[in-house]
């Protein structure tokens, strides 16, 4: 029976929506119990737990990511599943860590973590493939800049965000150009750097794609309709959305972004679960961001594809698991 890890929680506002996403793993895989015995793993700023069934802690080892239970018995991992949302579980940082010590992991490689993660990175890099996005403006902190130059680029209105996070955290809507400097300083709070995009008016929809069977498959599209100005954090978690699945597409545009989403997973060599996020302006889907651990709680986009896709979370996550072994295997022959 292998011992699964589902790691959870991180170093950001987002962990809230990580507990919710690593509760919804630990319930789907402890149905698997004839081939998995699976524990909750939580990694805060200030310590990393084991919880067991009555909530005793108790602490991980960072040395080793081992945990030392009742009557002294090491309690290693054979497969860490990845639940964590930004830092330090979406942007590299632990993929790294478990590839030092060598123990497989779900979600994709750390090279290409750190890439999808970094929305500078991943724009510039997609953009040499002929995939379109907003036009864009990079800022570091404490760099010089020129607010007029900057709305010549992008035009308004614009959006400023933190180059490295997510669930909209950080990101505000600019209409005029003496609101750019606050919009600045308040993605600054976030990130030591910043992107500033020009404003794409059309459909959003979001594109789930898995590893599935030794193949990519693409979920059914979700369209997006936000009550607020954008679908920032409040309408992602609470319920200011309104998310429909299967999109209401025509069939010619639904084949061009699954072909789109299905290009852009291959590109950034992904593997496991991911979500991209997409504008259609006149029928082009605009490529905004991705998401390798996306949100998998009640409220999540994903696990709602995954419904009308006929495919069951608990088969999904077992399939991650055995996949990232065979791959980790694979690699240490």
């Amino acid at each position: 029976m292998k011992k699964i890890a589902v790691v959870m929680g991180g170093y950001t506002e987002e962990s809230v929506i990580s507990l919710k996403s690593g509760e919804v793993v630990y319930k789907n895989l402890s149905k698997e119990q004839e081939e998995f015995e699976v524990y909750k793993i939580y990694l805060f700023v200030d310590k990393w737990i084991l919880k067991d069934k009555n909530n005793k802690e108790y602490p991980v080892n960072k040395q080793d990511f081992t945990v030392c239970l009742t009557n002294d018995q090491i309690l290693k991992f054979d497969c860490v599943f990845n639940a964590i949302h930004g830092t330090p579980g979406e942007d590299g940082v632990l993929q790294a860590y478990f590839h030092l010590l060598r123990i497989p992991y779900t979600g994709c490689h750390f090279h290409h973590a750190s890439i999808t993660f970094n929305k500078k990175y991943c724009l510039t890099f997609l953009k040499e493939f002929g995939i379109k996005t907003a036009h864009s403006f990079f800022l570091n902190k404490n760099q010089l800049f020129c607010e007029k130059q900057i709305i010549k680029k992008v035009g308004l209105p614009c959006f400023v965000k933190p180059n490295r996070s997510g669930s909209s955290l950080g990101i505000s809507k600019v209409y005029q150009e003496k609101e750019l400097s606050h919009a600045i300083e308040h993605a600054f709070k976030k990130d030591q750097e910043i992107i500033v995009e020009s404003f794409l008016k059309g459909t959003e929809v979001s594109v789930g794609v898995i590893s599935w069977n030794q193949e990519i498959k693409v979920l059914p599209i979700t369209e997006i309709i936000s009550r607020n100005d954008f679908f920032d954090f409040e309408s992602k978690y609470s319920g200011k959305s309104q998310e429909i699945t299967p999109a209401r597409l025509l069939p010619r545009i639904e084949k061009k972004i699954q072909k789109l989403a299905k290009k852009v997973y291959e590109t950034l060599n992904l593997s496991g679960i991911s979500r991209s996020e997409y504008i259609l302006v006149n029928g082009d889907p605009f490529f905004l961001e991705i998401n390798t651990i996306p949100g998998l709680s009640e409220e999540s986009i994903l696990p709602k594809q995954l419904i009308t896709a006929g495919i069951s979370l608990s088969e999904l996550f077992k399939k991650n698991i055995y996949d990232s072994i065979e791959s980790f295997n694979k690699k240490n022959l």
